[in-house]
Parts: C-alpha cells; sequence; structure tokens
C-alpha cells in the first residue's frame, strides 16, 4: 500500500490549527493526524506554510466554460466538479440557477447519475429556483420564477432520497410552511433567499425547518430599525448562512459586522459561473449575455450575476483584508458548510477522504490533493 506522508508548519485539522504537524495518506484515505516527530517511515513532502482540507462550495453554477442547465449529463457535472477541484474546492454542489421543469428534472437525473458514479468533488446538488420571489429576482429569469405545485414537491423529496446532498433555495413568497416541513423531513437541506421575506416569516420558515439563507446581504430583506428582515434573521438567530467575500457583493464593513455578530454558521460560497478555470471573458446564462470585467460579473444592466471568485481567494480576502483568524476563514470553507450538508469531508481525520489545499505565506493557493492524487 503506498503512504504519502505531508507535514507543515501549520497544519488546520477543520477546527483548529495544529504545528508542525503529519498528515498520513494511504490508499487516498487520511489514515493519521500526528505531530512530525511522531509521523511514522515513508515518503514526505515538507510543505511550508499551511495544510488544510480540502475546501467546500456549496454554490457552484458553473465552471470549465459550462453552466448546470437542462442540458446536464453526469459528464458535464464531472467537469465542474473537477475545474473547481483545481481550484481548491474538492467537494462541492453543482448549482443550478432558476430555470423551467424539464431542466430541474433533467439536472436531478444527471445529479443521481453522477453520484452513483461516485465521481470526484460531486457532494449533491443545489436548486437555486424557481421557487423565489420575483420581487428579488437578481439575475434569475422573472418569467421562469414560480410557486411550487405537489408535483414539484414530490420530485424533489424523491431527490432528497436519492442525492448524497440536495440544497434548495427557496422563498416564503412561493411555498408553504407545510411544503419546507415536508421537504426536510425528505433529506433536504432549505436555504431561504432571493426573498422579501420579513423577520416573522423567516423566522416561521425555520420553525418549520429551515437551516440556511443563500449568499446573505444579496437578493433579500435589509435590517432596518423596526423590521429585521432576513438578514436580521441571520445576524441574530441560528441560521447558517452562505456569504460571498469578494469585497464587492457584500462590503467589507458590512461583512465585519456579520462576522462580529455571528461567530459561528457563517460559511464560504464562490457563486461561480462558466468562467471559472478559465480565461472566458463573457458566457451565456439562459439567453442573456453575461460579461466578466475587472472581477465582476454582469449583465448588461450593470446587474451582478455570480461572481468572478475561488474559496481560496475568498479564504485569503477574509484574512488579509479584514484580519479575520485563519483558523476562522478555513472552518468558514470546510467544516461548517460540510457538517451543513453532513458530508464526510472538511475535515482532516483518519478516514476522511485525503482532500488537501496547501496555502503560501501570503494565501495563495499552492497544491491540491483529491484522494490522495495531486491534482
Amino acid at each position: 500500500m503506498t503512504r504519502l506522508i505531508l507535514t507543515a508548519p501549520q497544519v488546520f485539522d477543520g477546527t483548529k490549527m495544529l504545528p508542525d504537524h503529519a498528515v498520513v495518506i494511504e490508499a487516498g484515505e487520511i489514515t493519521a493526524l500526528l505531530p512530525i516527530t511522531e509521523a511514522p517511515n515513508g515518503p514526505r513532502q515538507a510543505l511550508t506554510s499551511t495544510l488544510a482540507p480540502g475546501l467546500i462550495d456549496l454554490q457552484v453554477n458553473g465552471g470549465a466554460g459550462i453552466m448546470l442547465d437542462g442540458t446536464a449529463t453526469p459528464e458535464s457535472i464531472a467537469t465542474i466538479c473537477a475545474a473547481h477541484a483545481r481550484l481548491g474546492a474538492t467537494g462541492i454542489l453543482p448549482t443550478l440557477i432558476t430555470d423551467t421543469p424539464s431542466a430541474t428534472t433533467a439536472v436531478i437525473k444527471a445529479g443521481i447519475a453522477t453520484a452513483k458514479a461516485k465521481t470526484p468533488g460531486f457532494l449533491g446538488l443545489h436548486l437555486e429556483g424557481p421557487h423565489l420571489d420575483p420581487k428579488r429576482q437578481g439575475a434569475h429569469d422573472p418569467a421562469l420564477i414560480r410557486p411550487m405545485t405537489d408535483a414539484d414537491l414530490a420530485e424533489l423529496c424523491a431527490a432528497a432520497s436519492q442525492l448524497p446532498a440536495l440544497m434548495l433555495t427557496l422563498a416564503p413568497a412561493s411555498v408553504t410552511l407545510a411544503q419546507i416541513t415536508q421537504l426536510t423531513q425528505a433529506g433536504a437541506i432549505v436555504s431561504l433567499g432571493h426573498t422579501e421575506a420579513s423577520y416573522d416569516q423567516a423566522i416561521a420558515a425555520t420553525q418549520a425547518g429551515a437551516a440556511c439563507v443563500t449568499h446573505l446581504f444579496n437578493a433579500m430583506s435589509q435590517l432596518g430599525n423596526r423590521e429585521p428582515g432576513l438578514v436580521g434573521a441571520v445576524l441574530s438567530g441560528s441560521l447558517h448562512a452562505g456569504i460571498i467575500a469578494d469585497g464587492l457583493h457584500v462590503h467589507p464593513a458590512t461583512l465585519r459586522t456579520a462576522l462580529a455578530a455571528r461567530p459561528e454558521g457563517l460559511f464560504l460560497v464562490s457563486d461561480a459561473m462558466a468562467v471559472a478555470g478559465t480565461n472566458l471573458t463573457e458566457f451565456t446564462l439562459g439567453t442573456r449575455r453575461i460579461l466578466r470585467q475587472n472581477g465582476r460579473l454582469l449583465l448588461s444592466d450593470g446587474t451582478l450575476a455570480g461572481a468572478d471568485l475561488s474559496l481560496p481567494q475568498a479564504v485569503a480576502f477574509l484574512i488579509t483584508q479584514l484580519g479575520q483568524a485563519p483558523a476562522r476563514a478555513l472552518a468558514m470553507a470546510s467544516s461548517i458548510p460540510a457538517r451543513l450538508i453532513r458530508a464526510n469531508a472538511g475535515q482532516l481525520r483518519p478516514g476522511t477522504p485525503a482532500d488537501l489545499v496547501h496555502f503560501d505565506a501570503n494565501w495563495q493557493l499552492g497544491t491540491v490533493w483529491q484522494n490522495g492524487n495531486r491534482l
């Protein structure tokens, strides 16, 4: 059995930083995490700076020139997963933006087949819509936003039982509390987003089973003095929330406020689009042209359409621009999202897949390993 030992001055295990530790890898799994002085014999690679678990991204709309849409196949999903693994996210939820019922069905079918094929990096699906609030459409096509029907509910509950994880971004305006409860009981992770929901509506949805909020601050009711809105429900409660830390979707001062208000529960997402991992300067979202300009992805009217961001870049932003502790920033991109979707990932411990990332002293991504293989 081939053994590989990776050593580093700092090893983040998913919870805390461990000084001068070694990670022992055998047959694609981590078999030990221990001080360097106690490491067994075998080939060693001494790394500088920081070694951490492979990052986990719960909102990935595309990559390698491909968007997740109604043409999805296990092969196209595998291509998206591979593109993001090379960017440091060794586990992802490919995400379908609001589309037609037939597109949703096709993506679910392709996702189930991808799971059965045990495709590296595939942790399940995220369906962001179509059951949203047209008042907070963002870059979603308002013509395709619609309330959830009984047929939709049945399809989603069945999908939740066949996928490793199924995250659903929903708006209380387009679903009932009973539907949220049924979806949660079926195993889906319900995330509130693209919504004008009041604070009371958000709390009611949480009590019905909603566990998360999609891209905090973007496309949702904001914090007010007499109406806390969905943002207030997150900052004062227990909902998890994804956040896009690129300095564009959320102002740094606003992000600092959220991080101070919620020491736990926030996690990083890329909201990446087709251009991720490529040099493309534009792509098509449905029938609409999206331009890539100066770190932004824009519709013709200037609306942000996803993000031109990788999770390692978001981690570096939190550490170097906002002064966050490295352990917290790394947890927000690994163990926290992994726990939310109940994935055996995002931590370095015996029995977990050998998915790791190496950062240099400036928090730039170095090497990535997936299932023990260097990418």
